[in-house]
């Protein structure tokens, strides 16, 4: 089943369930989030009584919102190709840190910078090197707090694309200070266009629990990248089983799968060939992200809002002042 929210042309927001070309809005005004609390058995019990009882809107007649404003958002880089490009791209390694291998890396992310399946984005302030990430997310479905891999499987409530936006030349750096990624990846994200509960593609499971499912994305309608997401280093439980290490997982929380190989990114092309080819998103590019079974998302790239930036550290005359009685002797 396919969940989703939408604005109407009155500027109203409804959510619901998407069956074919139509929206059949929650009768009794929940939202995505709401409904994924709920567990997936009675997610999907509510999703058969408004397909039952609610009239259709045209999808044609709406706007398409992110399906749900998770509590928080974690992004993974589980494709081994991917973070090898990458870091050529944006830093100076030239191999895979050993340390990658040994357990999933995630940062959080804005939640409240998501934007919709077919909305514009804006390039960020002071970035002149703009460029996308091809990835599919997971939803956690319930509470759980160290929970295994194989107990992480049922709280797997379903998966969505996810674009990850990101300013390469703010991130290169902001990773030399060692607290990179903030302001490369927190002005937009793409989810959408709606949220696939997990049982539409348990069938492309694989022996190992990989989705094999293909994921392609192209710019100005000229593929750029393609990949299966089965080449995941990690599994998603698995991922969910990390992201819970120590800590707490809620319903609606999102996990990114990082970006996919094979031109999932144009960093990991600028990496793996030596130069910026193909360039770096400019206004009017139109970025285009399909994923097997979970639909496609379509963004328009346009300039930025001019915004000042905070001005550099002062430099301070050394020894500092470490008391109040410091500073009336330097008067």
């Amino acid at each position: 089943m396919r969940f989703a929210t939408w604005q109407l042309p009155d500027g109203s927001t409804r959510a619901g369930v998407v069956s074919g070309p139509s929206a059949y809005g929650f009768r009794d005004g929940e939202s995505v989030l709401d409904v994924v609390a709920l567990g997936l058995d009675d997610a999907l019990a509510l999703g058969e009584r408004t397909l039952g009882t609610s009239r259709a809107t045209a999808l044609t007649s709406v706007r398409l919102l992110p399906p749900l404003t998770p509590p928080s958002m974690r992004d993974f880089a589980a494709f081994e190709e991917h973070v090898l490009g990458a870091l050529r791209s944006v830093t100076s390694r030239v191999e895979v840190p050993p340390e990658w291998y040994e357990a999933p890396a995630f940062y959080f992310t804005n939640p409240h910078a998501l934007v919709g399946a077919h909305d514009d984005v804006p390039i960020p302030p002071g970035c002149e090197v703009f460029d996308f990430e091809l990835e599919v997310a997971a939803i956690i479905g319930g509470r759980g707090a160290s929970v295994s891999p194989e107990a992480a499987v049922d709280l797997v409530f379903g998966y969505t694309i996810l674009n990850d936006w990101s300013a390469r030349d703010v991130q290169a750096r902001e990773m030399v200070v060692g607290l990179g990624p903030t302001k490369a990846k927190d002005s937009a994200t793409t989810l959408g266009p709606w949220l696939v509960t997990r049982d539409e593609v348990d069938d492309r499971l694989d022996e190992d629990g990989f989705l094999t499912l293909e994921c392609t994305v192209s710019v100005n309608g000229e593929m750029v990248g393609s990949d299966l997401l089965s080449n995941m280093a990690w599994t998603f439980p698995e991922l969910v089983s990390h992201a819970s290490r120590g800590t707490v997982v809620v319903a609606g929380d999102v996990l990114g799968s990082g970006t996919c190989g094979n031109g999932g990114c144009l960093s990991e092309l600028w990496g793996l060939r030596g130069e910026r080819s193909p360039r770096p998103l400019a206004p009017d590019d139109v970025v285009e992200m399909t994923v097997e079974k979970l639909g496609t998302i379509r963004n328009r790239v346009v300039a930025g809002a001019p915004v000042p930036p905070v001005g550099p550290a002062r430099r301070r005359s050394n020894p500092l002042p470490r008391t109040r009685s410091d500073l009336e002797r330097r008067r």
